[in-house]
């Protein structure tokens, strides 16, 4: 009975009124109330259970008084109280709020996550970065994978590494502000700036660099390859083979235009034609080139203290090819580009960059040395010949600050990515009433930088030329509901211990009204692992992310 009555008062009481009970409960225990008998236990029960009754029904008859006026509301028919807000200008509004950049792009980032995953388990490369900016904003960058393997230091946003060829990207905008500035002719010999650059010949005849063939590889001026011979074989072997491609092509149209109909005397002399080539490039190929990464001059450990004395390198050697006939890809060429640039703006080629790049906010890219403190600077690694993992030999870039001797991160890239694109597309809002702010470059120098220049190649990806220090794929459809090719710009990089992809890919143009620039998107892409092909990887998170934006 005292344990039924006891779970009683129990029930009865509110949480405040059992608190209330304990603490005068303790408060009695404190004071030390008399003794009573054993015949009290009743009436001590008795007393508790009246005292937690009355407490209970004092509280129940106080919040009846309470809800007397107003009327008491029906908790099954009105919604609770909602708890008190923040007051702000949101507060109240019936607009649903904006989507995160992150969670707007939330099946792209997973999508190009997990090909990011791919690509780094399937070269075994330490660590990747990404970087993704939309309309001009970055919406995702992460790192993923070891900067430094033997410390155990993750890649995250800020880690710093090599960008390689992307360089060559950076140098371009020096060299176009000072053509802009008056300063710079890219159509006279380069000796007008820099005499200490002999001039040349070829087979014979007097020929000129210029500027302008410099940027687009177009000089004769060598790569790593040293070997004439070598690289003369190579090109006649790549020339042989697209003629081949394009033989093929033509007799594939012819077929169509006859409707199939073709005599068995033309097939057999087709037949034996494509018998003679298959055997002529059997015959010709060349044997095997060292690639870059085989080439000593890639590994220099002199320090050259500025462009012009690094031209000992390679001035006095002879030229592959004549100015303007065939495309050679080569660094060397940018070193030459880089004295220029001290001649023509009168600083230092470092100088002159860092003063770019202030401009342009990248505040982590600088030249690589091996001195300084660098924050978040990642190590570089290779495989050996046992396919164990190693950290790559020292090499000082002071040779070819201009064409592959920067360090970076995505985010300083996306900014520089975002900077061409607003020169680029500003242009375009002539027209406006919005006053737009004037781009880093002008619209027609951007314009001339993205525009293919013939005879060159774009050896990451087949579809595109060379520019100037871009390469640039062209908008192109052949048939309906077809592959559809996008306009875009990049460029790649190699370096030792290091791969680096910068990828531009505008806004369709017939869509760009009533908008702001920059309008597409950029990816940036930075490996410490050296030869990985970045292009296509960055190229498809791109129209991932303009799925999404589209959508």
């Amino acid at each position: 009975m005292q344990r039924v009555l006891s779970a009683a008062t129990a029930r009865a009481a509110t949480p405040g009124t059992r608190a209330w009970v304990c603490r005068r409960h303790r408060a009695h225990q404190r004071a030390g109330p008399p003794s009573l008998g054993g015949g009290w236990v009743g009436g001590g029960l008795g007393l508790g259970l009246g005292l937690g009754l009355g407490l209970a029904l004092g509280a129940k008859l106080a919040g009846g008084l309470r809800g007397a006026t107003p009327a008491a509301p029906d908790p099954e028919t009105t919604p609770p109280a909602e708890p008190l807000q923040d007051p702000s200008p949101a507060a109240g509004s019936l607009q649903t709020p904006a989507p995160s950049p992150a969670g707007r792009f939330a099946r792209a980032i997973e999508s190009s996550r997990d090909l990011l995953h791919r690509i780094k388990d399937e070269v075994g490369a330490p660590g990747i970065v990404v970087g993704v900016s939309v309309d001009g904003k970055e919406v995702w960058s992460e790192g993923l994978g070891y900067a430094d393997v033997e410390n155990r230091v993750p890649c995250k946003p800020e880690t710093v590494m090599r960008i390689a060829s992307i360089s060559k990207s950076l140098t371009m905008v020096a060299l176009a502000k000072l053509w802009e500035a008056g300063k710079l002719d890219l159509d006279i010999p380069v000796q007008h700036y820099v005499p200490e650059f002999p001039e040349k010949e070829y087979e014979g005849e007097k020929v000129s660099v210029t500027t302008r063939l410099l940027i687009s590889h177009l000089s004769g001026i060598r790569h790593y390859e040293k070997d004439m011979k070598k690289v003369k074989e190579e090109k006649a072997y790549k020339a042989l083979i697209m003629m081949r491609g394009t033989l093929a092509s033509d007799q594939e149209k012819e077929f169509k235009e006859k409707g199939g109909k073709r005599h068995e005397k033309d097939d057999l002399a087709k037949a034996k034609t494509e018998s003679d080539n298959e055997a002529k490039c059997r015959n010709s190929k060349p044997g095997k080139k060292k690639n870059d990464f085989e080439q000593g001059e890639l590994y220099l450990k002199e320090k050259f203290e500025n462009s012009v004395e690094s031209l000992r390198l390679f001035k006095n050697d002879p030229l592959f090819f004549k100015p303007g006939s065939q495309f050679l890809y080569s660094t060397f060429g940018y070193t030459l580009l880089a004295a220029i640039v001290e001649r023509a703006s009168g600083y230092k080629y470092l100088d002159y960059m860092q003063k770019i790049f202030h401009d342009l906010d990248m505040l982590t890219t600088v030249q690589e040395e091996n001195e300084p403190v660098i924050y978040n600077r990642a190590r570089f690694y290779v495989y050996n010949k046992k396919q164990r993992l190693v950290n790559t030999p020292y090499v000082d870039n002071s040779y070819k600050w201009a064409g592959g001797g920067f360090l970076s991160t995505v985010g300083d890239l996306l900014k520089f990515g975002n900077a061409m694109l607003y020169s680029y597309q500003v242009g375009l809002f002539k027209n406006s009433h919005e006053n737009f702010l004037p781009g880093y470059l002008k619209p027609e120098t951007m314009v001339m930088m993205w525009t293919p220049v013939p005879n060159t190649e774009m050896s990451w990806d087949k579809d595109g030329k060379y520019a100037m220090a871009w390469g640039v794929v062209e908008k192109k459809q052949t048939y309906g509901s077809c592959r559809k090719q996008r306009h875009y710009a990049s460029h790649t990089g190699g370096a030792v211990g290091a791969s680096s992809v910068l990828l531009v890919l505008p806004e369709e143009v017939d869509t760009m009204n009533n908008k702001v620039p920059p309008r597409g998107i950029i990816v940036s892409v930075i490996c410490n692992m050296q030869s990985v092909g970045l292009n296509s990887t960055a190229l498809k998170i791109a129209l991932e992310f303009d799925k999404d934006r589209s959508d």
